[in-house]
């Protein structure tokens, strides 16, 4: 039940202090402050860290190596293994954790940039075979469309270009999709545009290359007889180094490989690197709690000393109210209670100065165009808020329990004798 005169009897009790109360609540704010600020930074770099990822956080890309190092199966060593669109389709026969297979060619290798011609205009872009349904895969945001079954199926000269491919063929105000543009003496019909969803220098690198479906492309520029790479994506709950372990077994077995010769399959685990990434900011968040913690408790610590003097100073009244009847629980209620109001409300006002610090600098990051880079969206989560408080509210009890056992133990005769 809610009690007037005794909220009443403490707001009177802290103003008569006012000094004395505002700067231990201040350390208590400061606090929070921090932890909000520190939790807030943290989730920036980490929403600009993962936005880099795209969509798909769990690839993996496996490609042929050196040739082999070891003789094996009667086989010499020195042998250059090609990868093949059968062994696609061996993974997706034989490895069932595996959810997608698909084997894709770049047009002259990896780090090849070729001579792209529209009219008058000219640039030098990657060219990169996909297939239908993939723009996912590549983290695309696709304006018209993406390459569809027919594409495929047909071998249509059809292309899907980034926006740094459009500024530099194609005039502002001109619409590229329905045009043609000239790959190696080839031309194809742009159908789409597209941006991509990872943000920096990564964004920039993937909107200066052209989409082509890879049966075209391999059919178009002599590619036929093999793949580039072979990129999987792992089954929900199936975990990618298993994944990657067994394709790369299964691969050496088909091409009769010595299962000890390593360098032969190179491959690119996301999942591998992007648990690292989360693991360096597991470890950020749980160094802003405890650099934060130690802050809240030296806040707390102070409510407590206060708690003490305050206690000190009020031993005739706390002595004459167990005299007319109180009891040691009314006692320690109302020091408690006093010790709450100070780490409560001085621990609300830091989290919300945090979220409107973490606001202003989202605010500033986007007016001044820097929301892609590796540093946006500072936040904190709001269950992080409640967990901040609940350790707060809960120091400042336990703070405020040595002062409150102190006072209930206070003996009523001595007390309305004490100066």
């Amino acid at each position: 039940m809610f009690d007037l005169e005794k909220w009443q009897e403490i707001l009177s009790t802290l103003k008569q202090h006012k000094l004395r109360t505002g700067l231990t609540a201040f350390g208590v704010f400061w606090g929070i402050f921090m932890l909000v600020i520190l939790l807030g930074a943290g989730k920036g770099l980490e929403n600009g860290m993962t936005s880099n990822f795209g969509q798909v956080t769990n690839s993996i890309v496996i490609w042929s190596g050196r040739p082999t190092q070891l003789p094996y199966a009667g086989l010499p060593q020195g042998r250059r293994i090609t990868l093949k669109p059968a062994d696609v389709e061996l993974i997706r026969s034989r490895i069932p954790e595996v959810g997608y297979a698909g084997g894709f060619n770049r047009l002259g290798g990896w780090g090849n940039e070729q001579y792209i011609v529209r009219d008058d205009n000219s640039g030098t872009f990657s060219v990169r075979g996909s297939q239908p349904g993939q723009a996912y895969l590549h983290s695309l945001n696709i304006e018209g469309r993406f390459i569809n079954q027919l594409d495929y199926d047909e071998k249509r000269k059809i292309a899907i270009i980034g926006r740094g491919v459009q500024e530099v063929l194609f005039a502002p105000w001109e619409e590229p999709i329905g045009q043609d543009i000239n790959i190696h003496g080839v031309n194809f019909t742009v159908v789409g545009t597209f941006t991509s969803m990872t943000t920096g220098d990564n964004a920039a690198n993937e909107e200066e290359a052209i989409f082509i479906p890879n049966r075209t492309l391999r059919h178009a520029f002599n590619q036929a007889g093999w793949i580039g790479n072979i990129t999987l994506v792992p089954k929900p709950g199936h975990d990618a180094a298993m994944v990657e372990e067994k394709v790369k077994t299964l691969l050496k077995e088909y091409h009769r490989v010595h299962p000890d010769d390593r360098a032969v399959f190179g491959s690119w685990n996301m999942q591998e690197f992007y648990d690292r990434i989360q693991g360096l900011f597991t470890g950020i968040q749980v160094f802003s709690w405890i650099v934060a913690i130690g802050t809240i408790l030296a806040g707390v610590i102070g409510v407590g000393n206060i708690m003490l003097i305050v206690v000190k100073e009020r031993t005739r009244e706390i002595g004459l109210r167990k005299a007319l009847g109180s009891t040691p629980g009314a006692i320690v209620s109302m020091i408690v209670q006093e010790a709450l109001v100070i780490t409560g409300f001085a621990g609300y006002l830091g989290l919300v100065a945090g979220v409107f610090a973490l606001e202003g600098v989202n605010a500033y990051l986007q007016s001044i165009g820097a929301s892609g880079n590796t540093f946006q969206r500072p936040e904190i989560d709001f269950s992080t808020a409640l967990v901040a408080i609940g350790v707060l509210m809960l120091a400042g009890l336990l703070a405020a329990l040595l002062p409150a056992a102190k006072a209930a133990r206070v003996n009523p005769i001595v007390a309305l004798q004490d100066e």
